[in-house]
């Protein structure tokens, strides 16, 4: 059986573009596998910078601390706080004139030494000024108050007051 020049060469051509197809997929799948691997040396390089930066301030953070655990509230180990809490976030808002129509305490969770008790405020409403009076006031009550989330619109029945949820995050310790 004789092949002819012409075919030796459409063998040959054919066989290089299928090389070449199977490489280029081949070296796709790799490039793809190296840039994956390289994101993820730089992302663990970055924590790692950070942490080393931690640990280089770990004197001022241990002082930062000692100065917060002292302001920090420390309940009896039977005592429920979610009612010390919600006292404390209902004075701050009426006296900005600021309603919180339904709240309901979390589960607490411990972290360290320190306990966090989260209350969700699924509705309030007030003027953008009462809302951002109760948030300064929150902020600088003393006690160890966060707002973490919050979600603000207008009203629909009254263009003028504010209506939204937040979620506030109580730090505290106990006995």
């Amino acid at each position: 059986m004789n092949i002819s020049p012409r075919e030796r060469t459409l063998v040959g051509v054919t066989l290089a573009v299928l090389l070449s197809a199977i490489l280029v997929f081949a070296y796709d799948g790799q490039m793809k596998k190296l840039n994956m691997a390289r994101n993820s040396l730089n992302s663990k390089q970055k924590d790692l910078t950070y942490r080393k930066m931690l640990v280089g301030q770990r004197g001022a953070i241990e002082a930062r601390f000692a100065e917060l655990k002292d302001l920090m509230p420390v309940f009896p180990p039977d005592k429920r706080v979610d009612t010390h809490w919600l006292g404390i976030m209902d004075a701050a808002a009426s006296q900005n004139g600021m309603s919180i129509s339904r709240r309901q305490p979390g589960a607490e969770k411990l972290d360290g030494d320190v306990y966090e008790l989260p209350i969700e405020c699924r509705e309030f409403e007030g003027s953008l000024e009462s809302v951002v009076r109760f948030l300064y006031d929150v902020q600088n009550e003393g006690v160890m108050l966060d707002i973490r989330s919050l979600t603000v619109r207008p009203s629909p029945q009254n263009p003028a007051l504010l209506r939204g949820q937040f979620t506030l995050y109580c730090a505290y310790m106990r006995e």
